[in-house]
């Protein structure tokens, strides 16, 4: 588990810290607070937002 800020998950996958943050209050993903700060984890984030796009070739 690599627990990181939300600012550098957020620039990782190229989104925004509110995306990440309605993530979590949705329950999509785990925000981990640490005293103020929420952290998340950054596998955890990437297995749950990046979506392979299926591909319609081939399929005719």
């Amino acid at each position: 588990m690599q627990l990181v800020p939300l600012s550098d998950a957020a620039a990782r996958l190229n989104v925004s810290t509110k995306t990440l943050r309605r993530r979590i209050a949705d329950g999509s993903i785990t925000g981990y607070r640490i005293g103020r700060l929420v952290r998340v984890d950054l596998e955890e984030v990437t297995e749950r937002l990046l979506v392979a796009i299926p591909t319609v070739r081939g399929a005719r």
